[in-house]
């Protein structure tokens, strides 16, 4: 076991599990994972915290201590406890990368996603209530949260900056992040001690697009499905890369790598296959390319364990194939901005419904302590 993962981590891919519970803690399995696997990283969302605590009997005693608080209180003390022992489990990792890896993510409340201050307080909040420096404070890359992301960067926290899908806007989360680490540097913070990764989520892409598809229903546009998610990643990717040699986010980042920044790595997110006719380690084997984080959830971990392939770098020499597969969706009726902004409102109304899931699964099981 773990063999097939061990060469993705040797072609440079962090891997990054995308689930937390505290049974996984308690029960070492997360260490295992970490020694075993080649996870040198873990992502969570309120989804995976409801389900972490409406199974198994480990939330029992802090259930019964939180009865009569308030349930977004109770929420953070429970999320927070568990990303702290995440964190614990996962310090090694982050001193032996020098920071790079090791890293735990929690994100900041949904309701928060069209709040600046609110989602800047919040970020706050939470770094100090997890108490570790290897936590990473997820914000989502609407248009108020660029400059949270800003301001959270400038206060020396590490962001994931969560929920991209266009370039344009992955663009904006780079600007935000490189004038988060001026102002940091301007308030004498340590710039290599904040890191950053920018989440380009992949198989809702292709999951509105084959819809769009399908519905077009030619020949031609039926023959784009299942390219779309991939193409977009690697364009995405094509813009990290630019950013040393673009004249106005250049010099500025030279200037910073001077003074101690890290590179805000691009992260593959929502990497578990949804067509149940592609290859379930697609988004995974399509995608490898050194720098950057893959955060699967256990099964696309599990099938990559068992079949996936590393057949070098699927990313850099892939550019202009990706700009042909858009230039071809976009020859067949497929509005791209369009698509993303679709994308984005159902991915802040699913944030928002796994926080109510969230709500109603501890306000449960409070009740039944």
């Amino acid at each position: 076991m773990g063999e097939r993962l061990a060469r993705l981590a040797e072609a440079g891919v962090s891997i990054w599990l995308d689930d937390l519970s505290r049974e996984r803690i308690a029960s070492g399995g997360l260490a295992r994972l970490v020694g075993e696997r080649s996870v040198v990283g873990v992502t969570t969302n309120p989804t995976i915290f409801a389900s972490a605590v409406s199974s198994g009997d480990s939330y029992g005693p802090q259930l019964n201590e939180l009865k009569g608080e308030a349930v977004d209180d109770a929420i953070t003390a429970i999320t927070t406890d568990d990303v702290r022992a995440a964190c614990d489990v996962l310090a090694p990792v982050n001193k032996d990368t020098d920071g790079v890896d090791g890293r735990v993510s929690i994100e900041v409340e949904p309701a928060l996603a069209m709040d600046t201050e609110g989602t800047v307080a919040q970020a706050r909040q939470l770094r100090e209530r997890v108490g570790r420096p290897n936590v990473m404070i997820k914000i989502p890359a609407t248009v108020p949260g660029l400059p949270a992301i800003r301001q959270t960067i400038a206060a020396g926290i590490s962001v994931n900056v969560t929920l991209i899908f266009s370039l344009e806007r992955y663009r904006a989360v780079i600007e935000a992040y490189l004038a988060g680490l001026e102002d940091a540097a301007e308030a004498g913070h340590d710039l290599s001690r904040i890191h950053s990764v920018a989440s380009f989520f992949v198989s809702r892409v292709d999951a509105e697009v084959d819809k769009r598809l399908d519905a077009i229903g030619t020949d031609e546009a039926r023959a784009l499905k299942g390219r779309a998610a991939v193409a977009n990643a690697r364009l995405a990717h094509e813009l990290f890369r630019s950013v040393a040699d673009d004249p106005d986010l250049g010099p500025r980042w030279k200037a910073l790598v001077e003074k101690g920044a890290r590179p805000q790595r691009p992260l593959w997110a929502s990497t578990g296959v949804k067509n149940p006719d592609y290859p379930d380690t697609l988004y995974v084997s399509e995608l490898v390319t050194a720098g950057t984080v893959n955060t699967m959830p256990e099964k696309t971990m599990d099938a990559f364990d068992d079949h996936g392939e590393v057949v070098g770098d699927r990313v850099v020499a892939q550019a202009e194939e990706a700009r042909e597969t858009m230039a071809a969706l976009e020859s067949v009726g497929v509005d791209f901005a369009d698509v993303v902004q679709v994308l984005e409102d159902e991915g802040l109304q699913k944030f928002a419904d796994s926080w109510e899931e969230l709500v109603g699964t501890v306000q449960e099981a409070i009740s039944a302590s």
